[in-house]
């Protein structure tokens, strides 16, 4: 696997090996994982060939020779991981063309610095970082907590969390389910913003000048500063973030939703919410100039249609055009 993993990276796989490392990725958390820290390991390597003026093939040599050598010491480490279905070890193997070498002498050189300590000795990583990047990303942390991420999101957790404490950093949004433990609160840092939870379900979701936490299910407590407020069910609260201000709203529809239901739902919903929505999901800008068109409402859900049916039905409800100019959607 850390081959065809090789030449994934370096896009030479065939249609059939790309499905077998998608799979293969795919198939656990662990292999999530370890597929995040080769490509990371990867990119650093990359960055070293090209500046690297050492002898390929005389450090791929020294590199062998050294790995061989730390996992025949490591072996016990190595067997009590792979019991508990953990892979924490990069491997590289030589590929056939000539500019794998030069990676290859790259991360040489690597395993003399801090990153061997982690990917050679078998030490955990004092921080695990998720990311989405261009598709939404489901994962199961440690506690049994579940947490979606939004695309071009991040969530970091320390290698020891659920052992004294359950805090997380999240950049982005995310929707959370989370494991019930009195003794152990579920916290979340945005920014500023302070998330902490026993056991329920809500969305967060970050932004430039505000952050929104949505609540569906338990009580969530929101701090920022030394304000705070109790956020129940079908409720939200909007933290502005410049005046550090705390504002509780009743939760008028389900839009957050919609990265992990593919349904827009909208009840007596402003237009230009569904408009920010859509541009989210669709990486679009779709632009609402008059006041009165903006404040529109809506009550239907939008269920397994693309961005043009739903553009198209709206226009039509409230008879309106569409105009693209200088990539924006326009809407009037």
């Amino acid at each position: 696997m850390d081959e065809l993993l090789v030449k994934y990276l370096l896009g030479e796989t065939s249609a059939d090996e790309e499905r077998m490392v998608l799979e293969w990725i795919n198939a656990k958390e662990e292999h999530k994982r370890y597929y995040d820290h080769f490509k990371m390991i990867w990119e650093q390597s990359r960055t070293l060939a090209a500046t690297s003026t050492v002898d390929e093939e005389q450090a791929w040599m020294r590199f062998k020779a050294k790995r061989e050598s730390l996992q025949r010491n490591e072996e016990q480490i190595y067997e009590e991981q792979d019991n508990n279905s953990q892979d924490n070890t990069v491997v590289f193997m030589p590929a056939r063309k000539r500019r794998w070498t030069s990676i290859a002498a790259a991360v040489a050189l690597l395993i003399t610095g801090s990153l061997a300590a982690y990917y050679f000795i078998g030490l955990q990583p004092k921080e695990i970082v998720l990311a989405s990047s261009d598709k939404v990303r489901t994962d199961t942390l440690p506690d049994g907590s579940v947490v979606t991420l939004n695309k071009n999101s991040t969530l970091a957790y320390a290698k020891d969390f659920n052992t004294n404490t359950r805090a997380v950093k999240l950049t982005g949004e995310a929707f959370f389910n989370v494991a019930p433990n009195k003794q152990k609160p579920f916290e979340i840092s945005v920014d500023e913003v302070k998330v902490q939870v026993v056991g329920t379900t809500f969305n967060v979701k970050n932004g430039a000048e505000q952050t929104e936490v949505v609540v569906e299910t338990g009580i969530v407590n929101v701090g920022v500063s030394d304000k705070k407020v109790r956020v129940l069910p079908q409720q939200k609260v909007v933290v502005h973030k410049k005046e550090k201000a705390l504002d509780v709203q009743k939760s008028q529809d389900d839009l957050y939703n919609y990265y992990r239901t593919k349904e827009f739902v909208c009840y007596k919903t402003p237009l230009y919410k569904l408009a920010e929505a859509l541009n989210s999901a669709y990486d679009v800008k779709i632009v609402i100039p008059e006041e009165r068109v903006r404040n529109l409402t809506l009550s239907t859900t939008y269920r397994n249609i693309s961005l043009n049916e739903i553009l198209g039905l709206v226009t039509k409800q409230f008879n309106l055009s569409i105009e693209q100019k200088d990539g924006e959607i326009i809407l009037k």
